[in-house]
């Protein structure tokens, strides 16, 4: 993963935007997580932005059902695990050079189950010194494709990763969220063998940024609360707390360091746009679970993903405390997404793959269908190197091109085009539901190669319409250059 942020250093001389501050490299992730009946629709949906290099592409696939090698073997680490025959097909985004690992990092399978992972955060050296996390344990690289195509319910994700963990060990700090379109649940690697997991409730939503989030759990509610064999054990036996019962994880587990100024602004930014309160984005404290003032659509996720303070005196375009604060989007993030299971259509067609590559804030998401069986060409191509053909740098170049005058490029330029794209996606999804609705009704056979044919076209229309907006970009940006002459010659 270093060569990612030795490479990414070119594309900050071109924003003119230099993210590296007092805060350090950003290279780490934002989740928020929306229980089904805080939605507009009754659906679930986890979401994610993956940050770590500014000229690194991802790529989009489909794997096939029970293509999967009899043993996984991790390029990165040398984690090694047995597979189960039997493999369900599922969407993924890995990196463009697996040489060092897939990284599939999310996906919907063809049970219409979701899996994001991971949110990175990191755990007390006392803790570490007791349990070590594991050098060829699980890790980032491979915790999707040894998870999802292997389970039926978000539930389930839980309980395979944190048989995994328990088994092999687990070789990083990470949260990892699944959902189904009834439950969401948000699970952390705790040190090197143990880990917790919370469902969200329906009625509720979750930010989380980089830092251990759950907090007092229900140890008699299996409903609600999974964790680790022998982890009440484990705290009691090395006196982690004086309470069990009202333990904290957070505080027995997190190393809390940079959370003030790194990961706590981000959670409760992301909270204020959703829910009114008097909480400030300088705050240290925060609740996991929170009720929104409206119900939750993938654009109000969308907006979340995209801001950067917005607005405040810590925006980090203009704020006169701009370097004071992480901000939710930075101009790192290679891909973003919100994976979607939907109750209100067929099973067939509920769940989707949103799928922003670049930066949010001057993005698009795409809402790929997971009944399709093939991702347009533009989605498999790219490398570190920019290119005319590839998704990932036609957005990647709206966001290089916007940034040196973000502020005035943003919404003049960009905006215009993003509301544009999101009611054409909108109206596609609402016509090809009904369409693949009808077309169950008779025969499904012929349901993917619709979805894929019909998944084309969008990409293609966004593509067409970000190539034109960056044209326009590059032109408004040359006619900034400063140029000095005398004028009397």
């Amino acid at each position: 993963m270093n060569k990612k942020l030795i490479k990414g250093a070119s594309i900050f001389a071109v924003t003119g935007m230099l993210w590296v501050t007092n805060i350090g490299f950003v290279e780490a992730c934002t989740s928020v997580l929306v229980g089904k009946d805080a939605s507009e629709d009754g659906s679930t949906m986890i979401a994610r932005n993956e940050d770590m290099g500014t000229a690194w592409s991802k790529h989009f696939y489909v794997r096939e059902a029970n293509k999967n090698e009899k043993k996984f073997e991790s390029k990165g680490n040398g984690f090694s695990l047995e597979l189960p025959k039997e493999q369900l097909k599922y969407t993924a985004t890995p990196e463009w050079d697996v040489s060092e690992g897939l990284y599939e990092e999310a996906g919907i399978n063809s049970k219409q189950v979701a899996m994001s992972a991971t949110e990175s955060t990191t755990i007390k050296e006392s803790i570490l010194e007791i349990d070590p996390l594991v050098e060829d344990g699980i890790a980032e690289d491979a915790m999707l494709t040894v998870v999802l195509p292997y389970i039926e319910s978000a539930k389930g994700g839980v309980e395979r990763l944190g048989e995994i963990v328990e088994e092999k060990g687990a070789a990083e700090a990470n949260g990892i969220a699944f959902s189904d379109n009834e439950e969401v649940w948000y699970m952390e690697t705790l040190s090197g063998h143990h880990w917790v997991a919370a469902r969200i409730p329906d009625d509720s939503y979750a930010v989380v940024a980089n830092t251990i989030t759950i907090q007092e759990i229900d140890w008699d509610d299996s409903e609600n609360y999974l964790y680790s064999k022998g982890l009440q054990e484990f705290i009691t036996d090395n006196d982690l707390t004086d309470n069990l019962e009202e333990a904290s994880m957070r505080e027995i587990f997190a190393d809390t360091a940079d959370d003030s100024q790194y990961n706590i602004p981000r959670i409760l930014s992301g909270q204020k746009m959703l829910t009114d309160s008097d909480i400030k984005i300088d705050d240290e404290t925060f609740d996991l679970f929170q009720k929104s003032d409206n119900p939750i659509t993938a654009r109000d996720i969308a907006d979340i993903l995209g801001s950067h303070f917005n607005d405040t005196e810590y925006d980090t375009f203009g704020g006169e405390k701009s370097d004071a604060f992480r901000p939710i989007s930075v101009p790192n993030t290679m891909e973003s997404h919100i994976l979607q299971i939907r109750n209100d259509v067929p099973e067939e067609i509920s769940g989707i793959h949103w799928l922003a590559m670049g930066v949010a804030s001057t993005s698009n998401y795409i809402p790929f269908y997971s009944g399709i069986t093939e991702t347009p060409k533009e989605y498999q191509e790219g490398t570190d190197e920019p290119d005319q053909t590839s998704a990932y740098w036609n957005y990647r170049t709206t966001n290089a091109l916007t940034n040196p005058y973000y502020n005035e490029f943003k919404p003049e330029l960009v905006m215009p085009v993003q509301e544009k794209v999101w009611g054409y996606m909108y109206k596609s999804v609402e016509k090809i539901d009904k369409e693949a609705s009808k077309m169950l009704e008779k025969d499904s056979k012929e349901l993917a190669s619709y979805l894929n044919k019909e998944t084309q076209e969008m990409s293609k229309y966004a593509m067409k319409e970000y190539k034109e907006l960056n044209k326009t970009l590059l032109k408004k940006l040359t006619e900034k250059t400063n140029v000095e002459h005398n004028e009397d010659l």
